[in-house]
């Protein structure tokens, strides 16, 4: 009786024992499956934030040589630096190369302000099969901004404009003293305006 007692407990134990293991494997299947998504998704997001970087450092530097061509024209700086002035060009195409680096594809890229560019993702691969349904045929979107900031303060000539005279100009603490005959030595693009991320 004792005998048959016992293989009686192991025939009933041995389909929970399958039962757990089943679930044990739906649990890693699971958490492999939001892992794959948060990877894409990782990746999307760098993506966005180079594109949109890309595509300010572009604007930056159309409006570095903005300044250059009105160097001698003092007072038309402000509204360069305010990027209120002619204003850069297409600098999408940037933001659409450094996506493509980054396996992804811009949807959307627009100016967010006069110093500032919006960019919107989606990765080029999906997410995969899964044991989520629908997975393998997802992909992860991202959107970021990048913002163009100017490092430089100068004051105008008091008086009538003197096209012999060109303001100091100061970007992070480093002086310019511009010189209208010689013009060899100008603050590089990097000087005259800062790129980052806006704050999220």
């Amino acid at each position: 009786m004792t005998w048959h007692s016992g293989q009686g407990d192991q025939g009933q134990a041995f389909p929970i024992y399958v039962t757990v293991v089943a679930a044990l494997l739906f649990l890693a299947l699971a958490y492999l499956a939001v892992g794959q998504a948060g990877t894409n998704r990782n990746g999307a997001q760098t993506a966005a934030d180079a594109a949109a970087l890309a595509a300010a450092q572009e604007a930056r530097d159309q409006l570095a040589g903005e300044w250059v061509d009105n160097i001698a024209t003092p007072s038309s700086w402000e509204r360069i630096f305010d990027g209120l002035g002619a204003g850069p060009g297409d600098s999408c195409w940037r933001a659409a190369q450094l996506a493509s680096r980054n396996d992804a594809q811009v949807d959307v890229c627009e100016p967010d302000g006069p110093l500032g560019f919006r960019i919107e993702v989606t990765a080029d691969d999906p997410v995969g099969e899964s044991i989520v349904p629908g997975t393998e045929n997802k992909h992860a979107h991202a959107s970021a901004t990048a913002v163009i900031e100017a490092n430089c303060e100068f004051e105008l000539p008091d008086g009538e404009e003197r096209d012999d005279v060109l303001p100091t100009i100061t970007c992070n603490d480093q002086a310019w003293e511009l010189d209208p005959e010689d013009l060899s030595e100008l603050p590089k693009p990097q000087d005259l305006f800062d790129v980052h991320l806006a704050d999220s």
